[in-house]
């Protein structure tokens, strides 16, 4: 496919592509069993030094699957598969260096100097791109057409799971609750306390620089970690709390009959039941925290107001130094987080600096007068900036109020 066939812009206006890919509910999920086969087998019949199956959302480029790179994710603005994700057919670079779209990538230029890439995106039966299957080597190479069909097959094949994944219930690694089954059960749990005017909680969880365990140890690390963590929590839970895994490390819990005060001392239980746990890895002692944010329904609040304001919460629980519980409560002078915002999946951009800096992000919350935004990184985001969404015409002024290291709350000035 000739380089000026097509370009990528970061403003494009993908709204229902996205609106597809929040549908499936995968992003940010565990790894599992059935797309690291499809990596691995990628890998085997090409013989590429990488292979990854994919979601790309407003910033980011997540890997569902990786073999052959330590990280989870790219930012949008150095991947070759942004490209892929635009069109219907599959794009086959012989020689990345010699393709006009590909030969200033740092991955081209540095470390890890790619040279191939084939990759074909991953498309729903309502024909919408939500992500890629790619196939990347370090030496220039041909790509037959056989091989080509070989690749969208297994394209579909990761496309079929995701739909499947869809239907189980249970995270297969901890027992938790699938997230999509979490939310199902966390909803009616939500409508009856509203219904019986009976008190509500939830509580996120996150396990302090898990990456990090990762990284250093290996996946079979990461697994314990996990494993032992919802162990240390179940000690301390009801039959009838509901228990959910929301991602990675991420998890969520609904206490229901359960106040505001309540909720905090059983997650300040479960805060120091995990602190207690000693894991040990090739010799060495590890010991493992996470954070936690509170929230209680309150009026008309829906389950995605609960579960907002619990990530609020998690989020400064994070950010004033881990390990740490913190309870969600409504400022007195409003805030972003004041107003019930809806839960959103759209691209953007974080625009400063005179607009001569801009930040690709992906708005995950909005209401009028705030919104909730992943980065990258939070590094050099000042606290005062624009917010633009794809799409729309107008940029809305903004200050940060709350800054994680993937994450930033902002509220509109003047809304």
């Amino acid at each position: 496919m000739p380089a000026a066939a097509q370009r990528y812009s970061p403003e494009v206006d993908d709204t229902s592509r996205l609106e597809a890919l929040d549908q499936l509910d995968v992003l940010d999920t565990p790894r599992e069993e059935a797309f690291d086969r499809i990596t691995r087998l990628i890998k085997s019949i090409f013989d590429v030094e990488i292979a990854i199956v994919s979601m790309i959302d407003g910033h980011r480029q997540w890997y569902k699957s990786v073999e052959g790179l330590p990280n989870t994710e790219e930012a949008l603005e150095t991947t070759f598969c942004k490209y892929t994700v635009l069109g219907t057919e599959p794009i086959v670079v012989a020689d990345a260096t010699s393709d006009a779209r590909f030969q200033d990538n740092p991955h081209v230029t540095g470390d890890p100097h790619i040279r191939f890439y084939a990759g074909i995106p991953l498309r729903t039966s309502g024909g919408h791109n939500v992500g890629t299957v790619c196939a990347i080597g370090y030496e220039p190479r041909r790509f037959s057409a056989r091989e080509t069909q070989i690749l969208q097959d297994l394209t579909q094949i990761a496309m079929n799971e995701l739909e499947l994944r869809q239907q189980a219930s249970a995270d297969s690694l901890t027992g938790a609750l699938s997230r999509r089954a979490f939310k199902e059960e966390a909803s009616r749990a939500v409508s009856l306390g509203k219904r019986h005017e009976h008190p509500v909680s939830c509580i996120a969880v996150d396990l302090d620089r898990f990456k990090s365990i990762n990284d250093r140890f290996g996946h079979p690390a990461g697994d314990r970690v996990l494993v032992g963590a919802v162990e240390a929590c179940r000690r301390h839970l009801r039959k009838t709390d509901l228990f959910g895994r929301m991602g990675g490390e991420e998890f969520a819990i609904i206490l229901p009959h359960t106040a505001a005060d309540d909720a905090l001392a059983v997650a300040e239980k479960l805060r120091a039941s995990i602190a207690s746990q000693v894991f040990e890895f090739t010799g060495k002692r590890v010991l493992v925290t996470a954070s936690f944010g509170i929230a209680t329904l309150d009026g008309d609040d829906s389950l995605d107001d609960l579960l907002s304001h619990a990530d609020i919460a998690l989020y400064e629980a994070k950010a004033t130094g881990r390990n740490a519980c913190v309870t969600w409560r409504a400022p007195v002078v409003p805030l972003a987080a004041d107003v019930a915002r809806r839960r959103v999946l759209k691209a953007g951009r974080i625009v400063f600096n005179r607009r001569r800096s801009t930040v690709n992000c992906t708005i995950r919350s909005l209401s009028d007068i705030g919104a909730g935004i992943d980065v990258s990184s939070s590094v050099g985001i000042p606290d005062v900036c624009s917010l633009a969404i794809n799409g729309e015409q107008r940029e809305r002024e903004c200050r940060v109020i709350i800054r994680a290291a993937q994450h930033v709350e902002v509220q509109f000035t003047g809304a």
